[in-house]
């Protein structure tokens, strides 16, 4: 790795990091700036009762010293604190808990939809203007227009309740291949048409014109050249790609009530659990800025002719 390369790894993350601290510095101030609190949902408690929890919690303190010390604590220590709703529980816990299954969620989504949309797009390329490449393009098109709520609603009514084939609830055996499925359709028809234009561009340049005319091989054009180098823009979606299974999560985990941190983190903001809701925040926040900075990295791996400025 030469130092322009490293000097731009060293920006992005520092940039990175400022973008982590922003998203706490708003979520904190802003969640604290909301009518009401923690504990006035509980039932039948007084308002000495209330004086009580806020000064075990620290919640009592002016607000700019609870930010203070909530900031070291998750610098120093990466403690988000306990919940106030799961009593006894670390949000750090909970959080760890549910990305297990959010974890597995995600990546099984964003490697079937990148598996999928990459041959099918390769696919639609080679037979454009074909009957297969009408039908990829308009399925296609059906599911980029469709939001992953409603996808998850169609899916849910079609094979738990009607057919009953799958179980309806993401906790159960085989409970988590309908959410798959719902998280994967969007980025899946995305890649597959970004591939299919990639690869017509690329087969349209004039060193695959001049392949053929060496007498190379058809196999090699295809796999050797054209589909290394249109999966370019591919890979620039992939950063996005992820960020919108992370955040999709959120509303399909609720759908299918699978236990993973999208749907803690409703459940957090219903509840007003404050500690649950910056410590997801920053999980989320972290994890979607991560991987735009992989995504940006990797431009390097796949075509070492680009510069990283």
């Amino acid at each position: 790795m030469n130092a322009k390369n490293l000097v731009y790894i060293l920006k992005r993350l520092g940039l990175a990091l400022l973008t982590v601290w922003v998203v706490i510095t708003v979520t904190f101030f802003v969640m604290h700036a909301v009518p009401g609190g923690p504990f006035l949902s509980e039932k039948a408690i007084s308002a000495s009762a209330v004086k009580a929890l806020e000064a075990k919690y620290g919640m009592d303190k002016p607000l700019f010293v609870q930010y203070l010390t909530y900031l070291k604590d998750v610098v120093t220590k990466l403690d988000f604190g306990p919940s106030l709703k799961q009593r006894g529980r670390m949000v750090i816990d909970v959080i760890a808990d549910g990305m297990r299954t959010s974890a597995k969620l995600g990546v099984v989504a964003a490697v079937l939809a990148l598996a999928v949309g990459v041959v099918l797009g390769a696919f639609a390329a080679l037979r454009r203007n074909k009957l297969a490449d009408k039908i990829i393009m308009v399925i296609t098109t059906a599911f980029v227009s469709m939001p992953s709520f409603i996808m998850g609603a169609l899916l849910l009514i079609l094979f738990v309740i009607k057919l009953r084939l799958l179980p309806g609830n993401g906790a159960a055996e085989g409970g988590l291949v309908l959410p798959i499925i719902t998280l994967s359709l969007y980025p899946m028809a995305y890649i597959t048409r970004l591939t299919r234009s990639s690869m017509l561009d690329v087969l349209g340049q004039d060193y695959i014109r001049t392949a053929r005319a060496k007498g190379v091989a058809k196999r090699k054009i295809i796999f050797g050249h054209a589909m290394k180098n249109s999966l370019i823009p591919v890979i620039t979606y992939f950063g996005p790609m992820l960020a919108y299974i992370v955040t999709g999560s959120i509303v399909v985990e609720q759908i299918f009530a699978v236990p993973g941190i999208g749907r803690a983190f409703v459940s957090s903001i219903i509840n007003r659990d404050y500690p649950m809701i910056m410590g997801t925040t920053i999980m989320l926040a972290i994890l979607i800025v991560v991987m735009n900075l992989v995504s940006d990295v990797l431009y390097k791996v796949v075509d070492p002719r680009i510069k990283l400025d």
